[in-house]
């Protein structure tokens, strides 16, 4: 996967259908220099039309929307523009739902009461890091993981050693690759390969699946 270049403007869309909402939003990270709004579209199928001309880092996308929603859009994004990192923004806090987003390709899920200030450290974190994780998305991934009695990560025995660990729960804290590396004293090239190897232990298939590892066996505390 490209490394992203953080010194470059973050490039995001916005689709939603209520302008006034898109609006708002436009507002609150036109201030900020790191972050450029290059387009805005009502729905999905404009969304995937936008997406063969333009070229986002970041996908700001509502769940309900006409003629065809953010769960209907986001296995296309992820289908066609993988490198492409797609945040939720909904009404609702249900969850079933934000587990279900997660486990089919969301980078993060915010409630559209979120603060702007929040908005834009998602689209940082997501850009620099591929996931933004907050209570609400924690919550609703342990309570997917309870709820599914036939999980292959839930039923697998792991055993993980006091550095696999410790860097497991470094990654949760949202730690960059390189501050776990100056942390734990190795080398950025062995924190990733550490990183691979605990997902073919866990079974998970992305960062997001390595923090429901953590979260559903006690590495990590829920806040």
């Amino acid at each position: 996967m490209k490394k992203p270049d953080i010194n470059k403007a973050i490039k995001v869309i916005i689709a939603d259908d209520h302008a006034l909402f898109r609006a708002g939003v436009k507002t609150a990270l036109s201030i900020k220099k790191d972050v450029e709004l290059i387009a805005e579209a009502d729905n999905g199928m404009q969304l995937l039309n936008m997406l063969k001309h333009v070229e986002p880092d970041v996908i700001l996308l509502d769940i309900q929307m006409p003629i065809m929603d953010g769960i209907a859009t986001l296995p296309e994004i992820r289908k066609l523009y993988p490198q492409v990192k797609v945040i939720i923004l909904s009404m609702h806090n249900d969850h079933s739902m934000i587990s279900k987003l997660m486990e089919i390709g969301a980078n993060s899920y915010l409630t559209k009461n979120s603060d702007s200030e929040n908005i834009y450290n998602a689209i940082k974190t997501c850009y620099e890091q591929e996931f933004f994780f907050n209570e609400l998305t924690n919550k609703a991934l342990l309570t997917g993981l309870r709820t599914k009695r036939t999980d292959s990560i839930s039923t697998q025995e792991v055993n993980l050693s006091e550095k696999e660990l410790t860097i497991l729960k470094l990654m949760c804290e949202e730690k960059t690759t390189k501050e776990i590396a100056d942390m734990v004293e190795i080398s950025p090239r062995t924190v990733e390969a550490i990183r691979d190897k605990l997902k073919t232990k866990t079974g998970a298939k992305s960062m997001a699946g390595l923090v429901m590892y953590a979260i559903k066996n006690g590495i990590i505390e829920q806040q």
